[in-house]
This record gives C-alpha cells, structure tokens and sequence, in this order.
C-alpha cells in the first residue's frame, strides 16, 4: 500500500490529495493537511474520484465507424483514418471548415497542443472551450476592466476579508470546499452577504440575503453604486491614482434611484443601502461569483467590476475579485489559447504584432480571422459552416443545455472523440480514442486561483489507452508537423515560451510547494498571492458606464412566472465522470429518485395558491409552447420564478426551440396537468 500526493481534477478548486494504491490499482483518497487551498478538507467528489479511474467501462482500444457502426481499430488504423480525412476536408472546403473543441475538464498540455493543431496545422481559429456554449463573458469583462482575465486574489485569503459577497452561486452544492472556507470565515466575524434568486444552503447562514428578482444584477450593483457616491464613500484617492472613465461612469450612476431600483429588483431598499455600506466600509471585502452561470450576461459582470473599483477593494489581502470557475481546468483552457479570438496568453486574433510573435515560435503564419465559438458551432447558426469537430474530453450531448449538439455531429463528415468512456457524444463521432485518465499521467491544470498544479502519476495507464497529448502530437506529425514531444513536460517547457505568464513555471518547480499561482515568470518564479500587490497594469483599470436598466415590464396577467433557464447548480448530475463512480452517481442522483423523469422548482407559496402538491405533474405554458414537467415545491426559489435544472432538456425545446442561446427569461403561467 502506498500514498501519493496529486491534485483532485474534479472541480476548479483543485484540492490536494492522497491518492492511495495497492499495486496498480487506485483504492482509496485522503486530503492533504497542508495544501493551502483545501488545508486537510476535500468535497464527496475528491473522496471517491479513484473509483472513476478503476471503472469497469473505461475505452481500452480505439473504435473506428464501418458501415455505419463503431468497431474496434489498430491506434495506426485510427489515426491515418484522422489524418487523411482532415486532409481530404481541408482541400476541399478550407482550413475553417474543422473546429476543434475541448472541455475545461482537459490539461494545460492538451489544450495548448489541441489549439496548436487548429491555428499552425490546419489553419484555423475555430478552437473553444466547452463553457463557450454559453453566454457569459466574465473572461473579457475582467480582461478588459482591469487587465487580467483572472481571480485576483488567494482562496485563503478569505479568511482574512472582513465582507465576503457571495452572487449567484450555491457554494455548498458546486464548490463545497471554497463553501466551507466562507462559513469559517464568517464564524470568525467576517459579514457574509449572499445574493441570488435561491434561498441555498449558504444563504441560509448570511448576515444579508439579497432574494433578487431573476436578471436584475445589473439594477442591484447600480443602486449600491449609487448609494456609495451619494453616502461619500468613494475610494478617490484610489480612482484618482488607478482608474480611468470615472467621470463617465459617474454620470451614469446619478442616473440610479434606489427605491425605484429596489422595486425593480424585488429587495428592500434599505437592506440594498446596508450591504452598499457594509462593502464600502470593510477594510477587506471579496466578491465570489461563477463563470459557470449561463444565464448572465455582461453587463452584471461589468457592475461587480465598477463596484469593486469604486470601493478601491482591489490589490490588497483579503480584497478583490474571485471569478469561481466549476470546471477543473477552465483557467487553463483560456489561458492556453481555447478561445476562437484569443492566442495563448489572451493576445488577440486579429493583432498582426501578436499573430506575428506566436507564429516565430511555431515558425508558420497564423490565421487572421477569429473563429467560430461553441455557441455558434453547436447551435443552427453553425449548421453547414464547418465540416470536421475533434472534441477533446468533451460531451456536449449530454452536458451543452444550449444548443442542437447531435443534430450538429450527425451532419459533419468527420467527429474524433478523445474520451475515457463511450459517452452520448462518442456514440455520434467517426473515431474515439481512449485516453488516460487522472492518475495515469503527469500533467498539470490551473486551478480557479492561478495555481498552475501537477496532477501526478500514481499509477500505470490501462493498457490500451495513451495520453491525450500524444495522440494530437502523432495525428500533427501525420500531416507534416515537425512536432517531436517526448513528455508533457517538455510542452509545458513550449507554453513558458509562448504565454508569458507561465514563463518561470516547469515540472520541477511546480512540484514543489504546490504548484505556483501566475503570474509565474523567470524573475517571479513563486508568483503571488492576490495581483497587482506591486501596483496595478500600466494602463491602470477602466470603469465602464452602465445605463440604468429601462422598467421591468410586468407579466403578462396571462403568464405571470418567470421561467428561468440554464443554471449549473445542477451540473454535476451528468458530468461523464460522476456517471462513472457508484458512489458519486448514487450521491448526486438523489433527487431523481424522486423525479425519476426530472423537474422544475416552484415556490412553495406560490404552489399552495395553485393547488400544487410536491411531486406532481404541471403544464408550463408560454406565447410560443408548452411543456409538461413534474415540479418540485421548495422554499429556496424566490416567488414568481419558476427554476429548470440544466438537465431538463425537453422543457427549453418545448418552450424555447432548439436555437435558444444565451439569456432569455421566459413569461409562462402554469397549469395542473390532469392525472
């Protein structure tokens, strides 16, 4: 029996772990006691995430489609099947006719390499992530505003925050490690504020909970702005010295009345100017909010920025800005370069100098024309437009809410599968190759707080499967690439070369001391806790006016619920690996044991009004159709709202169509379906 240290890949905290083994096998996990982001505590996910590697299901050989079925192939049959149908498509329909996705669930090596293969092989700049299928734009908005695309500050630094807001997501059910660090700190007096649409867990355990009316953030953040100027507690020494467009921005929140916004989002007046204060007066105050919220767009992102300039709670301890990513890799991903109109190190497409600067060290010229995102490439609006999707760990099938995926794949000409198991989206793709899972390669990932990490090897890969990297090093070699990668390590040494904030991080300094946080250059090779501790960018930080947001109009007397689609809170129910551990599919399917066949969360007020017990079956109506679901009647989702989990797919085609995309809350009324 041995114990080695690794790094739990389920989710974007990236605790430290002990993944125990008796010979090659995976048996059992335990937390690492000082890692600093999870200190000796991990979710159920870390706990059994060895079960995932032993599955009895796992790919052991890849398939290839004959007449029409997947059989099972040579890795030489395989590959040259890739190569010469990649070929085929490229002479005859263009470069921009492949698309390569991954999911944020993928390394820093395969993501790099995956966007490599696209831009300096093909010739294309249609690379995504999977989280791009839907419409938030929390990456630019932070890139934009202060000039990194980033979590500014440490986990653990939390502890030290004297107001910790909490927008929009369920900490305890999503994150439950960064949930647990929030109520210790609040146990040692920090003022916690939760706001969303949903009485959670966390928000049962708030000083202030902010039960807003669904799409008001932008409102809210206004009317606290609001209050902050108009009470004098502006940080002018700070936007005097840092940031530009105040006076513009300015202008627009005298714009805000806050009893007039305080209707609009259905939160008292006075518990909006309490929370204002309580921000603006903390010493130290974070705002923690998720990049995994479809339904969000901008402008609410852009508020939360302007708040924290505002306030000057930025580049210090304990002060900033926490964009929670759920997905493991999802800080990785970007920062690699799986964005159609961003370059490795979030340099533009469309700038000749940066085009010019990456193709030296890929010795090719890059294409110009950004590329097409998921939510394009998997939708109607991508129908016809490219004709060859590699997707690299990713299962839109099943997991992309938004979106038509298998009408997609079923019309290209060539889907190559990279996958640990047969999943929904495998069973539509041309080739699958089995790739290793956690434990069986050395790779690393960045975690939601920049910590570029190791993933160790604790035990062999399962015969049969190769890493993922490889296999896009042999398919670029195969199209005439002089790529000659022997070890992850040396493309991580490559991506040092090529984004410059990972330029002081190797395999051997990051496997010590955990892994450093960028950024990690040669003359700051530890990196550091929270950014701009030595000053903010050149540029310095940039307000952005937001215009009040015109009257909400009221609900239809016909369709008085808002229907709100999309969340993650519910992700994990069909996450490919969760599917894969007993253990985990048991944990995470509880609630289907009541709602074998899904649900949707009705207020429990509002189903005593409407004669609804828990349980049953109700007709969700809207201008434009119908859905019958059963509801769930709970407290925890605000009146007059009506929550569909991401998993209940039929209701947004009944209701919304199969092109729905983005944010869209949906007028409906609901009926009593007859038993």
């Amino acid at each position: 029996m041995a114990y080695r240290l690794t790094t739990c890949t389920f989710c974007g905290v990236g605790c430290g772990i002990y993944v125990e083994t008796v010979g090659n096998q995976a048996v059992g996990v335990c937390p690492s006691m000082s890692h600093p982001t999870n200190q000796g505590r991990i979710c159920v996910r870390g706990w059994n995430i060895h079960e995932v590697i032993s599955s009895p299901d796992r790919l052991k050989t890849p398939l290839l489609r004959k007449n029409g079925r997947l059989e099972e192939a040579t890795w030489e049959e395989a590959l040259g099947f890739i190569s010469r149908r990649m070929q085929e498509i490229r002479a005859r329909h263009g470069p921009d006719a492949l698309a390569f996705l991954n999911s944020p669930r993928c390394s820093n090596e395969e993501a790099y390499l995956l966007q490599k293969l696209a831009r300096a092989v093909i010739g294309t700049n249609n690379v995504d992530h999977g989280a791009g299928v839907y419409c938030n734009n929390s990456i630019n908005v932070l890139l934009d505003m202060l000039g990194v695309p980033a979590t500014t500050n440490s986990v653990s630094e939390l502890a030290t925050s004297e107001v910790i807001v909490v927008d929009g997501v369920d900490l305890a059910r999503q994150m439950p490690t960064i949930g647990g660090i929030v109520i210790r700190a609040r146990l040692h007096g920090a003022k916690l504020v939760v706001i969303d649409t949903r009485r959670h867990r966390l928000a049962e355990s708030a000083d202030f909970f902010l039960q807003l009316k669904p799409g008001t953030e932008a409102l809210l953040y206004g009317a606290m702005a609001k209050v902050i100027v108009d009470r004098g507690y502006v940080n002018l020494p700070f936007v005097q010295a840092h940031c530009h467009g105040y006076e513009e921005f300015l202008a627009k929140v005298h714009d805000y009345d806050l009893p007039v916004a305080a209707a609009g989002c259905g939160v008292p007046a006075q518990l909006i100017e309490q929370v204002a204060l309580a921000y603006a007066r903390a010493r130290s105050a974070a705002v923690l909010y998720s990049t995994g919220i479809e339904a969000r767009e901008a402008g609410p992102v852009e508020a939360i920025v302007n708040l924290v300039l505002l306030t000057g709670q930025i580049g210090k301890e304990g002060a900033g800005i926490f964009a929670l990513t759920e997905h493991n890799n999802l800080q990785g991903v970007c920062d690699m370069g799986m964005l159609p109109d961003r370059l490795p190190g979030y340099r533009a497409v469309e700038s000749e100098s940066a085009r010019v600067e990456v193709g030296k060290k890929w010795r090719t010229k890059l294409p110009a024309k950004p590329g097409l995102a998921t939510s394009t490439l998997l939708t109607d609006r991508g129908h016809g437009q490219v004709r060859a999707i590699w997707l690299c760990r990713y299962d839109p099938v099943s997991t992309a809410f938004f979106g038509e995926a298998a009408n997609v794949l079923q019309q290209c000409e060539l889907v190559v599968a990279q996958q640990l198991f047969l999943t929904e989206t495998a069973k539509y793709a041309h080739v699958v190759l089995p790739t290793t899972a956690f434990g069986e390669e050395r790779v690393t990932f960045t975690n939601t707080e920049r910590r570029i990490q190791l993933a160790d090897q604790v035990i062999d890969p399962l015969r049969g499967t190769t890493p993922a990297w490889q296999q896009l090093t042999q398919v670029a070699q195969a199209l005439g690439a002089d790529w000659e990668y022997r070890s992850a390590a040396e493309v991580m040494d490559e991506i040092g070369t090529v984004v410059p904030f990972y330029s002081g991080a190797n395999y051997d300094n990051l496997a010590r001391e955990y892994g450093r946080q960028w950024p990690c250059t040669k003359d700051r090779p530890l990196g550091t806790r929270f950014l701009f501790s030595e000053g903010p960018p050149e540029r310095g930080f940039r307000f952005v006016p937001i215009a009040r947001p015109p009257p909400a109009v009221a609900a239809p007397g016909d369709y008085p619920f808002t229907l709100i689609f999309g969340h993650s809170l519910y992700y994990w129910h069909q996450n490919v690996l969760i599917q894969h551990s007993e253990t985990l599919k048991r944990e995470y399917h509880i609630l289907l044991l009541d709602y074998p066949e899904g649900f949707v969360e009705l207020n429990t007020g509002d189903a005593k009004q409407l004669g609804i017990r828990d349980g049953e079956k109700i007709r969700l109506r809207s201008a434009g159709g119908s859905a019958v679901v059963a509801a769930r009647v709970t407290p925890e989702i605000r009146s007059g709202a009506i929550f569909v989990p991401h998993f209940v797919r039929q209701v947004q085609q009944q209701i919304r169509g199969s092109t729905g995309n983005g944010v869209l809350l949906v007028p409906v009324r609901v009926e009593k379906e007859p038993a």
